[in-house]
């Protein structure tokens, strides 16, 4: 039977196994959306479609840029939905759908190449764009509601992360391949978009399905306008200094994923392989490391090892410098530690999110999730919007040669100095210095508890009795 619509509060305690699983399946969507645009889309307008790098990198940016409206929007009307699936389930399903067919339409081409074809692609992402965010902010939003547990939503994002990075692995390493499989070009990104919309349909009802059986969390007020909304989260400093570390971070992650396919072809000098072994050095790890990462963030905290996470991130990104001059087998385990990195970053990022959500129910006795919720994906989709947008702007600086056969133009030492810095120096640079921003941030479980504790009813006591 479908979990109610409303309940006394997120649920104290352990959540059973299948709502672990369920709830991260959804991550298939997640992980599909957020990787394969930000790895295929800035070369597919300037490989295949023959756009100029710069205005490719506005077609990336913007669509993903409106996001920073919707989201918000998205967050307020999930928490004013009532229904017998719950607030956010619905859109589960019916987001998550419309998602998948955006996404099969971004790469269908029905234009060839050139400019009318760009401007396809423009309209396509927003579409898909917009139905990303009506689904990924109830599905961000239901981890506050499903425990009211400080290490239980560790590991309910710890479920989530190992699921995401498998989405992220299957979907980064094997879309390029079904495209090449496909004949490359307009026809294989076409069956690309295909694979990729088939990923997101099973993230989109394995995740309607599998939280079916889930507690039932109190879906709250939310803020009636965007403004309203933003003043509710600047008076949360810990979820401020949060939010902009991330959003920063998500660009620096961004630059690296817009810069694979660059980076293997002109760089490595291996156009054909190259792309998908580079992913998935960067993702792979992500699987190992994870488990590892959850016993130093108990052992050390959540704000410790996320900037531990960010610094193994950057110094990997930093010593990626050298490739030109080591042999190609040596830039493997370099990319595998910036995806060390990238693991721990994502992990304790995602499992402060609800902290800062618990925080400011504490604080104010007000549970709006989907306020949260919606600005801190609107931030993380700016930021993965912002660095594809980034890197086709240094690819228009140093002089890259777009091209419409599908395979890339010969680039000039400059153009290829500046693949090398914007897939090495420029994301260390946006993740390493990010964490100076994380200053603010104090939660901890004492301090939750103690918040806790300030708005907790007290009993009335009249004579000898309490009621």
């Amino acid at each position: 039977m479908d979990a109610p619509s409303g309940g006394a509060g997120p649920v104290a305690g352990v959540l059973p196994r299948r709502v672990h699983a369920g709830y991260a399946l959804g991550s298939l969507a997640t992980g599909a959306f957020g990787t394969v645009p930000g790895l295929l889309l800035l070369p597919y307008l300037t490989d295949t479609l023959g756009v100029a790098a710069g205005a490719a990198a506005l077609l990336v940016l913007l669509p993903k840029a409106w996001d920073v409206l919707v989201n918000p929007v998205a967050g307020r009307i999930s928490d004013r939905t009532r229904s017998r699936w719950g607030a956010r389930r619905p859109y589960l399903l019916g987001a998550g759908l419309a998602l998948a067919a955006f996404f099969a339409a971004i790469f269908a081409a029905p234009f060839g190449a050139g400019a009318a074809a760009g401007a396809y692609v423009a309209v396509a992402f927003l579409a898909a764009a917009t139905a990303f965010a009506f689904f990924q902010v109830p599905y961000v939003a239901m981890p506050a509601e499903l425990t009211g547990d400080y290490a239980e939503r560790t590991r309910l994002m710890t479920w989530r992360i190992a699921v995401l990075a498998l989405a992220i692995l299957v979907s980064g390493a094997v879309a390029p391949l079904v495209r090449d499989a496909g004949g490359g070009g307009v026809a294989g990104h076409r069956w690309m978009g295909l694979f990729v919309a088939g990923l997101i349909v099973l993230g989109a009802v394995g995740a309607f399905l599998g939280t079916r059986a889930a507690p039932g969390g109190a879906v709250g007020e939310s803020e009636p306008t965007l403004r309203a909304q933003l003043a509710v989260a600047a008076r949360n400093r810990p979820f401020r200094a949060l939010l902009l570390c991330f959003v920063v971070q998500s660009a620096g992650v961004a630059t690296v994923l817009a810069g694979v396919n660059y980076f293997a072809d002109q760089i490595l000098r291996d156009p054909e392989g190259g792309a998908t072994v580079l992913f998935a050095c960067f993702v792979g790890p992500a699987l190992l490391v994870m488990p590892l990462w959850t016993r130093v963030g108990a052992r050390v905290g959540k704000l410790a090892a996320l900037v531990a996470a960010s610094l193994i991130f950057a110094a990997g990104a930093l010593a990626l410098v050298a490739a030109p001059v080591l042999p190609a087998l040596a830039t493997y385990p370099l990319v595998a530690l910036i995806g060390v990195g990238y693991a721990g970053q994502q992990v304790f990022a995602l499992a402060m999110l609800p902290d800062c959500i618990a925080y400011d129910t504490a604080r104010t006795g007000r549970r709006q999730a989907g306020v949260f919720t919606g600005l801190w994906t609107a931030g993380e989709t700016f930021g993965l919007a912002l660095g594809p947008g980034i890197f086709g702007l240094v690819l228009q600086l140093t002089g890259y040669v777009s091209s419409d056969t599908g395979t890339a133009a010969a680039q000039s030492d400059t153009a290829r100095l500046g693949i090398l810095l914007g897939f090495t120096v420029l994301p260390a640079l946006l993740v390493g210095l990010a964490v100076l921003l994380l200053r603010p941030y104090d939660l901890t479980p004492a301090r939750l508890a103690e918040a806790a504790s300030r708005t907790a009813p007290r009993p009335v006591v009249l004579g000898n009795e309490s009621r």
